[in-house]
């Protein structure tokens, strides 16, 4: 049910004073007439929360200030205003803050929207099917543009090639990235566009998947792939308008109200500032620049202040260290099982990332750092160890994804409060893959967040979306079971490292808002915190994983104002998208 059926608006003039002579019963009659409140008073629900000391506090009733603030929380019995503003009726539904996506791609996930969609097949053939509805529905496109293939998925057992892809797009140059945003699939007009031929050599830290003869293939990998990005038509201001707008409404559906985007280039920023003018910005977005250039022109000094209403900021830069293991790019300390000849694909020489980590430590920006394989994992691990004698105070290192761990490299993330930011759904799309590419040697080290948190490390947890979905509750029944949507495997994939409900919910709350220097305003609700809440059809804490994974959202709400409900979805949606202009048809 929505906030316009179940507010009611408080009578806030009380019955006048009759004036009488005696000032004694004039005081007393004033003294008995409880005055207003200002603000909105949400109450008759079943509240839950992170306390901020590892447990989960409960409550049934908050009182929201105009200013967007959570002005008071109130447990049973508690005396609640008896005159606010407004009131409203939760009628016993389940509250729990909004969720934090401590590792986003706001743009890219806005653009899967509108372009060409392939995470959902699961065959080449399906996906070719696909590929050319799409070409033969958009015969404006100067090039085909999509995401979201997996070779994995489709059991293919190879890479797809260029001249399959030929087949189903026309003479027009095509461009996939694959689901891990590491590489991508490319015709041979794209390729002819580039001008990679068999002379091509691989970039530093890039393939080109090539024939027997030498001849590209069809797909590029990490740094090889720029080759081909570079030659794409550029987005539209217009353009990424509707993709904030898409990836906005993808995040209020799944109740994440706040996000850590990580790769934020000056175009990405500007589409931010202009959804922030207009009055379109409604999660809260904290921006690493996709580069150091990037971060000096958005940032400036330094960390940017909180704009809009604690809405958007600058707080650091994302580096990339190693590629994705799927496509065989993350860079382990042996070689890949299912590949002897490679150990993956480093980036950044250790000198080139301790620069540019001490570039940025300089004026006090944040600092995350890509690393998939243990190899890379533990570089950056060296690498901190030589900085924070240098850069000291509260810098909240950051090493995103820490998939695949040394277990003898655990305990070194507690050492300089390095943040483990994590992706629970990676676990379970990845195992058959990642038994394969590792062996069955080096799995105890694989996605162990139970060991890092052991180990002192703070967890923050969130999505890698459009790699994975927005769904953070599904993300927390991975975290708890170690299981996939079907239930298997039996007890869990390395088991050990399921962690509890409470700490899954932290991770996704308060653990994702300290990565982002943001714990003292976000990721609760308390007193002083930001209103970011949601109304969910289920208590996470209780239900079964299975009910857990598919936890529906009912209402998102930021700042104390409603930015999505269910029942009023079309209505949700037209407030974030940008307006067309005249004779413009927006994509």
């Amino acid at each position: 049910m929505t906030f316009a059926r179940r507010a009611v608006l408080t009578a806030m003039l009380g019955t006048a004073l009759v004036a009488v002579p005696a000032e004694a019963r004039k005081k007393k009659k004033a003294e008995e007439v409880e005055k207003p409140v200002p603000g909105t008073l949400i109450d008759n629900i079943e509240g839950l929360s992170p306390d901020g000391k590892g447990g989960i506090e409960h409550f049934d009733g908050f009182l929201i200030a105009p200013d967007g603030h959570v002005a008071e929380v109130y447990h049973e019995g508690e005396k609640r205003p008896k005159y606010a503003d407004y009131r409203l009726d939760g009628e016993g539904q389940v509250v729990v803050p909004g969720m934090i996506d401590a590792h986003t791609h706001v743009m890219m996930l806005g653009f899967s929207k509108l372009t060409l969609d392939l995470s959902s097949t699961h065959s080449l053939d399906e996906a070719l099917a696909r590929i050319a509805a799409w070409t033969a529905a958009h015969p404006e496109a100067p090039w085909i543009l999509g995401t979201g293939w997996n070779e994995v998925e489709w059991g293919l057992g190879r890479l797809p090639t260029a001249a399959e892809l030929d087949r189903v797009t026309g003479g027009k140059p095509a461009w996939l990235t694959r689901i891990d945003a590491h590489g991508g699939w490319a015709n041979t007009a794209a390729l002819e566009a580039a001008g990679i031929t068999a002379k091509t050599k691989d970039p530093k830290g890039g393939r080109i998947a090539r024939t027997a003869s030498g001849a590209p293939e069809g797909v590029l990998v990490d740094a090889a792939a720029k080759l081909v990005a570079a030659k794409l038509p550029a987005p539209r201001p217009e353009d990424r308008d509707a993709a904030l707008a898409e990836a906005q409404l993808d995040f209020l559906r799944n109740g994440v109200t706040a996000v850590a985007d990580m790769g934020t280039s000056i175009e990405d920023w500007q589409a931010f500032r202009r959804a922030g003018d207009t009055g379109r910005l409604r999660v809260r977005i904290v921006s690493y620049a996709d580069s150091i250039a990037n971060m000096e022109l958005i940032g400036g000094p330094g960390p940017s202040a909180w704009v809009y209403d604690d809405r958007l900021r600058l707080s650091g830069v994302k580096l990339f260290l190693d590629g994705a293991l799927g496509s065989r790019g993350a860079w382990l300390k042996q070689p890949y099982a299912d590949d002897p000849e490679t150990r993956g694909l480093p980036l950044l020489s250790q000198t080139q990332l301790s620069n540019m980590m001490s570039r940025a430590a300089l004026d006090h920006f944040q600092v995350a750092v890509h690393a998939i394989g243990d190899e890379a994992n533990a570089v950056v691990l060296d690498a901190l160890e030589e900085l924070s004698s240098t850069y000291t105070g509260d810098r909240r290192w950051r090493i995103e994804h820490a998939q695949i761990l040394d277990p003898a490299d655990i305990a070194r993330f507690a050492a300089h409060g390095t943040i483990a930011s994590m992706q629970p759904q990676h676990e379970a799309s990845d195992r058959a893959m990642a038994e394969a590419r590792l062996g069955p040697a080096r799995l105890s080290g694989a996605y162990a967040w139970k060991s890092l948190a052991d180990a002192g490390a703070t967890l923050a947890f969130g999505s890698d979306t459009p790699v994975e979905p927005a769904r953070p509750f599904t993300g927390m029944a991975v975290a708890v079971t170690r299981q996939g949507a079907d239930g298997q495997p039996l007890g869990g994939w390395q088991p050990q490292e399921t962690i509890s409900r409470e700490a899954a919910l932290t991770a996704y709350t308060t653990g994702a808002a300290y990565a982002m220097f943001a714990e003292d305003r976000l990721g609760r609700i308390a007193k002083g915190y930001r209103a970011d809440f949601l109304f969910v059809d289920k208590d996470p804490m209780t239900v079964s994983p299975e009910a857990l994974r598919d936890l529906t959202v009912k209402e998102t709400w930021i700042g104390g104002q409603q930015a999505w409900a269910a029942e009023e979805s079309a209505k949700s949606e037209e407030a974030l998208r940008p307006e067309e202009e005249d004779g413009q048809e927006g994509r």
